[in-house]
């Protein structure tokens, strides 16, 4: 096929750019049909589903009435028009049914969920030729996988192209007139296919000259051959490269694809060089997702980040960052204040006794277990240097050990919403029992686990005990047998053995099931519902960050707090 046939093709079989979307803005995704889909709306930049938690016809008229249709034929609840990517914006939505958009309704809040893409909501709306019972049979022609070799071959032979891109890296080595030694490469183009992208398109001139590192050079050409074929291989050494080069020239779906990729490579390097790295790398390039991503693993395995190589050249916004973070997997919170004294020992006087305090004003005080608070002011190596810090932070520990919650909430230092009164991830020993890869043994015994708890950190509660029963559930008959009703395998319950009743004024439990791989590293945090945590796999849908042949050990989390 000739060239200019190729390009004219394009023309017709690319989609033209769309426009930005705006704000609260609604579409329809996975359905052949324009009437029909998983709803899907626009929040901070990017697109997310809905969760089908209380989705109904009120919510779903909404939506059709939002996207110029007449109105709506059905709610439709998760997974029959297949799973969403990115965030899952919208929990519990609550709709009147007149409301002109589906952002004005009540929802928890954005991006507050405890769903999975298999709970994607999606409508079917009427359209004029459906309430004329008019017929109209539409029937896809898809050839646009030849179209992408060919075009693939078109660039690779390099045949009428018109554009020169020259690729340019500096060495590092000094010449002789005292300027840096540059190497480059020249990539000759179609300005056609490549005028998609502004920044090709900067100059009417058909040459452009580029600058990348010299460790990104080698996948320049692999980065404009993805713009003509839309596929690319990848690996460890090219992600980031290849991030780079699609973020700079605007290239979303690539850059989009290559950051969730990250996620298979940052449990690769026990180092924790990789994952420090590309977290600055994201503030760099303002890469949100990216960055949650290397946070969110750092939290996980947070106590393997304090034994690795990488711990001691943290820097202060990113250890900031983690100490932020509710998410945040520990021992306890006394081990979380040791080791950032221990970290800020070894920094000496790089660190700042301002940035010192800000640090030591994340921990969270209150949580640290009570026969701890007492010893601090003889065993903390920092409470001579941050004696303000240490002392209204273990008196505020103090009060709310001693005081009941009734007396606690009319104090008006007391703020029940303040981060130093909500508990983390803590695994020591009561608030966690562990089911390890034996729970694959068909001895059922061994799929079972109970143990008991405080019924919450403060220590007037620490003789009202609570026990609690852990399972692992790989059969129906399992969960039969215990008279549930399980959606998949495996699946894990949490339940108290003991009536929770009367607590359930005061105290919410929001308890967490942790998949540490192979002993190794926390792959997936998850909570429970209704006592029930089903949980992901490889194959499903997705950990977010994947362990070989799914090897788990599964950890159960009790965590109370204060409603």
């Amino acid at each position: 096929m000739a060239l200019v046939e190729i390009l004219s093709l394009c023309m017709y079989v690319e989609k033209k750019p769309e426009a930005q979307a705006k704000e609260g803005e609604v579409r329809l995704a996975g359905s052949k049909t324009s009437s029909e889909g998983r709803v899907e709306i626009y929040h901070d930049g990017t697109w997310g589903t809905v969760c089908d938690d209380g989705w109904d016809l009120a919510e779903a008229q909404v939506v059709c009435r939002q996207l110029r249709f007449l109105g709506a034929k059905s709610a439709v609840n998760g997974g029959t028009y297949g799973e969403g990517s990115g965030p899952i914006w919208l929990d519990e939505v609550n709709c009147n049914g007149t409301e002109s958009d589906l952002s004005t309704c009540v929802f928890k809040d954005w991006a507050v969920t405890d769903c999975t893409h298999k709970e994607d909501a999606g409508v079917v709306c009427k359209s004029s030729d459906t309430d004329m019972n008019i017929s109209d049979t539409g029937y896809m022609l898809d050839h646009s996988l030849a179209l992408s070799e060919e075009l693939g071959q078109v660039f690779d032979s390099g045949d009428g192209c018109d554009f020169q891109i020259v690729v340019q890296s500096t060495t590092g080595n000094k010449q002789l007139d005292g300027t840096l030694e540059t190497v480059q490469t020249t990539i000759c183009a179609h300005k056609m296919i490549l005028s998609r992208f502004p920044l090709f398109n900067t100059s009417e001139e058909n040459t452009i000259s580029v600058h990348v590192s010299l460790s990104c050079q080698p996948y320049f050409t692999s980065f404009i051959r993805y713009i003509y074929t839309r596929k690319a291989d990848v690996t460890f050494s090219s992600a980031q490269c290849l991030h780079q080069m699609a973020s700079k020239f605007g290239v979303k779906q690539l850059m989009e694809d290559t950051g969730r990729l990250f996620s298979k490579f940052l449990p690769q390097d026990v180092t924790f060089h990789t994952p420090v790295s590309l977290y600055e790398y994201s503030v760099e390039t303002g890469d949100f997702l990216l960055k949650e991503n290397c946070l969110q693993y750092m939290a996980w395995n947070y106590q393997n980040l304090t034994q690795s190589p990488a711990w001691s050249h943290l820097s202060v916004k990113l250890l900031g960052a983690l100490l932020s973070r509710s998410d945040l997997v520990v021992s306890d919170e006394y081990f979380l204040l040791v080791s950032l004294e221990e970290w800020i020992s070894q920094r000496g006087n790089l660190i700042s006794l301002e940035s010192q305090a800000d640090l030591l004003k994340l921990i969270r005080f209150p949580m640290i277990p009570a026969e701890k608070l007492y010893e601090l002011q003889f065993n903390s190596t920092l409470y001579n240097a941050h004696q303000d810090v240490y002392g209204s932070n273990i008196l505020k520990a103090f009060q709310f050990n001693v005081l009941l919650f009734s007396t606690l909430k009319n104090n008006p230092v007391f703020k029940k919403d303040e981060d130093d009164y909500q508990a983390r991830i803590y695994t020591a020993t009561p608030w966690a029992a562990t089911i390890d890869r034996s729970a694959v043994n068909p001895y059922r015994h061994l799929r079972q686990k109970s143990f008991s708890t405080p019924v919450h950190n403060s220590l007037i509660f620490k003789t009202n005990v609570i026990q609690w029963e852990a399972n692992i559930f790989m059969s129906q008959s399992d969960c039969s047998n215990r008279g549930v009703r399980c959606e998949s395998f495996p699946t894990a319950r949490l339940t108290a053995q003991n009536s929770l009743r009367q607590y359930q004024s005061s105290i919410r439990f929001s308890n967490q099931l942790l998949l540490r791989c192979q002993g190794k590293y926390i792959c997936q945090v998850q909570d429970f519902k209704n006592d029930l945590s089903h949980i992901s796999t490889n194959g499903s849908q997705g950990l977010p960050y994947p362990c070989p042949d799914g090897q788990y050990d599964y950890q159960f989390v009790v965590i109370p707090n204060y409603i």
